[in-house]
């Protein structure tokens, strides 16, 4: 119950903040241009708190933190009197529109650069990029990548731990040509570069795994098929296994390491295993038949029921990263404009097939990985904070009339025939506007319940 209390606790703060900062960038701007604004709602449903400020304007936290607005005197959406015309929306230059609509999704990249230099001040640790296996004439073994081999860098940028591999692959997904690894030989400073060629890499893949892909696996430390907890009711259970057994051998075939007991098991879905254990300095022989369990298209695994208590890694396979905050500044920076950059190019890839829409995700999906991050750690949730603020900022820039990208696009024509789009084809745009958003919504809370 506690920890669905702090689940719901951190979806509503963080939605409430993303939606929150990005209104508060309207409200800021408009307030300094000399608009009326008349509420400043954050969320959705029954109203929770209510109240007015000294300058008229009326603040509404409502139950669901998944939206938000601001709303400005404007002649367009009710009388407004002689004397408070010149604070009317509508009223203002076009240059003081332009900035008002233009400050919500600025203060969304504000916030991302915000957290990422809370990250880099804080200090950020990663994995090195260590090789550990290489699957037999896959992409990585024709480009001559070996197990041992440390990426040092991909397609001309350093990549000093595991997670900033994947971030320079994610840019090559539906792609065809060449990714250009920079490898070291460990135990050795001499670089050199491999060549991966690609051919429409991972297009329209639902669920893409970056690495399996390519045919590599991380290195990790070799984990002893001993188990630290067996689930109440599991097949583990049933057999008499006990927390603390060890695996020698399956069907007679000797068992090393907890990866190839994970094999062994998932490919012998309701098959009887006959398993040897080793318990408190003793032998024993059980028999062991894994649950059947099916995945989403159906394909069918074993499973046991058990679980495996993970070895530390060694301190030379961690990277640890401090700056101070000036250059804090700066990786913040290249960071958010660097995530902004993907996030543009993911959404043309989207629209043009390359990736699968089933990888569009809503609210559901988000309050997931928001928890998951929240549950990692700080350094986690701040980065994936820095991401939706990222995402939330470029989709609201884009050109579909009823978001602030509409709303811009409709102040570039104005300035370039001199005058207003008529009233006619403004609310045309919102009406196809409002449909398009409103497919999207529904779509990816499709995807989202299809993934539970």
């Amino acid at each position: 119950m506690i920890d669905l209390l702090w689940d719901v606790i951190v979806v509503l703060f963080t939605f409430g903040l993303l939606v929150t900062l990005h209104e508060y960038g309207h409200f800021w701007v408009a307030r300094r241009c000399g608009v009326q604004v008349l509420r400043f709602a954050v969320g959705f449903g029954k109203p929770l708190l209510r109240w007015k400020d000294r300058l008229g304007t009326e603040y509404v936290v409502c139950a669901l933190p998944l939206g938000g607005y601001v709303k400005m005197l404007d002649e367009r959406e009710g009388p407004v009197a002689e004397a408070d015309l010149p604070r009317a929306f509508n009223r203002q230059p076009l240059r003081a529109r332009t900035a008002v609509v233009a400050a919500g999704p600025l203060a969304n990249f504000l916030l991302a650069i915000a957290a990422y230099w809370l990250v880099f001040v804080a200090g950020v640790s990663g994995v090195v990029p260590l090789i550990g296996s290489v699957a037999e004439d896959s992409i990585a073994d024709r480009a001559g990548l070996a197990a041992g081999m440390e990426i040092v860098s991909v397609d001309g940028r350093e990549t000093p731990t595991w997670r900033a591999v994947n971030q320079q692959l994610l840019r090559h997904i539906g792609e065809s040509g060449e990714i250009v690894f920079g490898l070291r030989q460990e135990g050795t400073d001499l670089v050199y570069e491999r060549r991966a060629a690609l051919q429409q890499w991972l297009v329209g893949a639902e669920e893409p795994d970056l690495l399996e892909s390519l045919g590599m696996e991380p290195w990790a430390p070799v984990i002893a098929p001993r188990f630290a907890e067996v689930i109440d009711g599991s097949p583990a259970e049933r057999a008499g296994m006990q927390a603390g057994d060890r695996v020698l051998a399956v069907d007679g075939r000797r068992i090393a390491s907890w990866e190839a007991w994970v094999d062994v098991v998932q490919n012998s879905p309701g098959v009887p295993l006959e398993v040897e254990l080793e318990r408190a300095g003793a032998t024993l022989t059980l028999t062991l038949t894994p649950d059947v369990v099916r995945d989403d298209r159906s394909h069918a695994h074993g499973q046991a029921g058990v679980r495996v208590e993970l070895p530390p890694l060694p301190d030379s396979m961690v990277r640890e990263f401090r700056y101070n905050p000036a250059s804090a500044l700066g990786e913040a920076l290249q960071q958010t404009w660097s995530m902004t950059v993907f996030t543009l190019d993911s959404i043309k890839k989207l629209l043009s097939g390359l990736i699968s829409p089933k990888n569009l995700s809503g609210p559901i999906t988000i309050a997931k990985v928001a928890t998951a991050s929240a549950q990692s750690g700080l350094e986690s949730w701040l980065g994936v904070l820095a991401l939706l603020s990222i995402s939330l900022g470029v989709l609201n820039l884009l050109p579909i009339p009823v978001l602030d990208g509409g709303h811009l696009l409709f102040y570039l024509v104005e300035w370039v025939k001199g005058s207003p789009l008529s009233d006619r084809l403004q609310n045309l745009g919102f009406q196809v506007g409002v449909s398009i958003v409103l497919a999207l919504m529904l779509f990816a809370i499709y995807n989202d319940i299809s993934r539970l």
